[in-house]
C-alpha cells in the first residue's frame, strides 16, 4: 500500500450541487443515476475498492446525493454523519481512480438522461469532490 496523500485545499471547494437536480429527477431519478454509475464501476480497473454488493452501494451513494441535494437526509439516518474523507481513507483512491469514476459518472448522466442546464455545475462538484477523496499518489 502506497503512502497516505493529503491533496491540498481540504474539502471540496466548489459549490454544492443545485436542490434543482433533484426536484428535476426525483428520488427515484438520483437512484437510476447512482445504479447506472455503480454498474459502469462494474468493468473497470478500480472495481476492487468498491464493496461485493454493487447495487447497494449504489443505493448509499444515492442516499449521500439526496441528502446533500436537499432531500431526505437517509445517509445520515442509516450511517451518521457522511464523512466521506474518512470513510474512504482505508481505499486506495489515486488520481488515475478518480479519473475512472468521473467518466463512469459523466456515462451515466449521458444514459439518463440528466437535466443539461444543471450539468455543468453538478460535474463542477463531482470535479471537486473527487479530488478530496484522492489519498494515494499514483
Amino acid at each position: 500500500m502506497s503512502e497516505i496523500y493529503i491533496p491540498p485545499g481540504g474539502p471540496p471547494q466548489s459549490s454544492p450541487p443545485s436542490p434543482e437536480i433533484l426536484k428535476v429527477l426525483g428520488e427515484e431519478g438520483i437512484r437510476k443515476l447512482l445504479s447506472l454509475h455503480y454498474k459502469n464501476l462494474e468493468d473497470t480497473s478500480i472495481r476492487n475498492i468498491f464493496a461485493k454488493d454493487m447495487e447497494q452501494s449504489a443505493q448509499r451513494s444515492a442516499d449521500f446525493f439526496i441528502q446533500i441535494l436537499g432531500g431526505t437526509p437517509y445517509y445520515s439516518q442509516k450511517n451518521g454523519p457522511p464523512r466521506m474523507r474518512q470513510r474512504h481513507m482505508p481505499f486506495e483512491i489515486t488520481e488515475e481512480a478518480r479519473l475512472i469514476w468521473l467518466d463512469c459518472f459523466r456515462r451515466a448522466m449521458d444514459e439518463l438522461p440528466f437535466p443539461q442546464e444543471y450539468r455543468k455545475s453538478f460535474e463542477d462538484f463531482l470535479e471537486s469532490f473527487s479530488a478530496w477523496m484522492v489519498n494515494r499518489k499514483s
